[in-house]
């Protein structure tokens, strides 16, 4: 838990902010009277102890005071660019969530010239207003969630051996990416079924994601070994999301009826695996992320089952 040690606002850019104490800030804008309102960076966030070790290292060189490098919210307790993309907090009634990592400075910008260098496009976040509310120095300042956590495995003896590039993978990655998700592992792997169970148990106890989404091997064919590698190394059975993947899938065409696809869960990762063609994982991810972070909710502890 973390603490508002500043609320600071300017009404331009690329200028200093003053601390004005209490604010109300707006869903989908940002500080009310602030010039980075309405912009693409709605709220900037910066850890109170970067800004004061930065403080104490130029002691009698420079006046640093809250709002000196353009935050809005100068907080105690985090080190925001630690933490990944998606993590909400919340202030008072306010929910944020991060949506950038530092920036590019301004050229010759009032920042720098006032305090030598400004700490920003370093140290500094970024946030969108999910809720608003009014936020007040001295406001609890709480992380109420994080990203789930992904890995992605592809299997194909065809790209692994530099045959054809795997475009399955990154479909995978740009779509959870896009919904959120943070990717923390992508691997490729020939479609060999003791390859695939050390690759998948290396991952979940390892690496430890809430899900690992696999890739190709889910066929008839004689090398199509992902669904024996994945209930190999399963610990518990989630039949209804297979299930349903192909239930769907046959909306679109009768061959889906043909992939042996599992899910399951070893500890606390859950193992999905997709077919293996670009269109087919679109799909099925389109299928079943709308509900999926309510289970991996229930699996990481977060949510109670109702």
């Amino acid at each position: 838990m973390g603490k508002v040690i500043a609320v600071c606002i300017s009404e331009k850019k690329g200028t200093v902010k003053t601390d004005v104490g209490s604010c109300r800030i707006i869903q989908d804008y940002g500080l009310e009277n602030d010039a980075h309102a309405g912009s693409g960076r709605q709220v900037s966030l910066l850890s109170y102890e970067k800004f004061s070790e930065f403080k104490e290292s130029n002691a009698g060189r420079v006046e640093i005071v809250p709002g000196v490098f353009g935050e809005n919210l100068l907080v105690e307790g985090f080190d925001f660019k630690t933490l990944p993309i998606g993590t909400r907090f919340k202030c008072g009634d306010c929910i944020l969530e991060l949506m950038q990592i530092g920036k590019r400075c301004h050229t010759g910008c009032e920042i720098s010239k006032i305090a030598g260098k400004c700490i920003m496009p370093v140290e500094g976040v970024f946030a969108r207003v999910i809720e608003g509310g009014v936020v007040s120095n001295g406001d609890e300042f709480t992380m109420i969630s994080r990203p789930y956590r992904a890995c992605i495995l592809t299997a194909s003896d065809r790209s692994y051996n530099g045959e054809r590039e795997d475009l399955s993978g990154p479909c995978i990655a740009k779509i959870i990416g896009e919904a959120g998700y943070e990717v923390i592992s992508t691997s490729l792997c020939p479609d060999d079924e003791d390859v695939l169970v050390d690759t998948l148990i290396k991952m979940c106890d390892e690496l430890k994601p809430d899900v690992i989404f696999t890739t190709g091997g889910t066929g008839l064919s004689p090398r199509d070994h992902m669904p024996e590698a994945t209930k190999k190394v399963a610990h518990r059975d989630v039949p209804g999301i297979a299930e349903y993947m192909r239930l769907k899938s046959m909306e679109i065409t009768p061959n889906a009826m043909l992939s042996r696809g599992v899910s399951v869960i070893r500890d606390n990762t859950l193992i999905i695996n997709l077919p293996g063609s670009p269109k087919a994982v679109g799909e099925c991810l389109s299928f079943i992320l709308p509900s999926l972070q309510h289970g991996l909710g229930l699996l990481r502890g977060d949510k109670m089952d109702k």
